[in-house]
């Protein structure tokens, strides 16, 4: 597995709509820089993308996420991965990473999560950004916790990268007051 760097970053949230929040809000990203062996070619089986990549990745930015979040994995209500393809490549390259029980499985055994990771996959030059979305790890309908996280690495990807991030928090939004209410809200 050929990683150039790992980007490894948290952002605490204190005060939202000015108003103080009863318990800062933690979301914490790990993102790896990988070589994309298919940019710049058409190839048919994506598989060894997967091979290569989707376990060990699911376990390295899991990790890593979850290491900056105060309380741990027993701290983590929410959860997202995406993925950002170079120039060079398909999306698809991507989401066979990502999109893949291999990459989900040791991330969701970590946080203990019921749901399945949401994501995202989209090409872009370096420095692209990239929202991250994300849901409670086991209450699917528990709409105050949709919310999405931007990432970036100004210098990735490169044209023949892949940038595949996972995204944890130990909340959401620091005063849902709507889409949790119940059935009333069911868009």
């Amino acid at each position: 597995m050929r990683i150039r760097k790992i980007v490894t970053f948290a952002e605490e949230t204190r005060i939202e709509g000015f108003k103080e929040a009863e318990t800062p809000l933690v979301l914490a990203s790990a993102m790896a820089v990988i070589e994309n062996p298919f940019a710049g070619k058409y190839v048919e089986n994506l598989f060894p993308l997967v091979e290569e990549y989707s376990e060990s990745l699911g376990e390295l930015l899991s990790e890593r996420a979850v290491a900056c979040l105060p309380g741990g994995a027993e701290s983590v209500e929410v959860f997202g991965k995406g993925g950002l393809v170079g120039t060079d490549g398909e999306i698809e390259h991507s989401t066979a990473i990502i999109h893949t029980l291999r990459f989900g499985t040791p991330i969701r055994e970590r946080v203990q999560a019921k749901n399945l990771l949401v994501g995202c996959d989209k090409r872009g030059a370096a420095g692209s950004t990239l929202d991250i979305p994300l849901i409670h790890v086991r209450e699917d309908k528990a709409r105050g916790h949709y919310i999405s996280h931007e990432v970036r690495i100004p210098d990735a990807p490169r044209p023949n990268e892949i940038v595949i991030v996972f995204t944890a928090g130990n909340g959401s939004r620091p005063h849902p007051r709507s889409g949790s209410f119940g059935n009333e809200l069911t868009a």
